[in-house]
């Protein structure tokens, strides 16, 4: 399952979107994300990996925010795609 969601917004506009993931992250790991009447419903561990990437190439630069947590193992937290 791959759920991708890309849109155009203002800088404080991505820091309170990311500041929303942040305090889900912190307070029980539990949050939903929303894509066009699709949802995932994510459920995060307390250990998990964390990668950051930053790529400067053409006139762009990227940043990548990467956290990653193993599923569908026991005591494992679930990732649940809503319809």
């Amino acid at each position: 399952m791959k759920f991708k969601k890309k849109e155009s917004m203002s800088r404080d506009e991505a820091a309170e979107r990311l500041a929303q993931i942040a305090d889900a992250l912190a307070h029980g790991g539990e949050f939903e994300l929303e894509r066009g009447g699709e949802k995932v419903q994510l459920d995060v561990p307390d250990q998990v990996a964390l990668e950051l990437e930053v790529e400067i190439k053409d006139g762009e630069t990227e940043l990548e925010v990467e956290i990653k947590w193993p599923t569908g193992q026991a005591g494992s937290a679930g990732t649940t795609l809503v319809t």
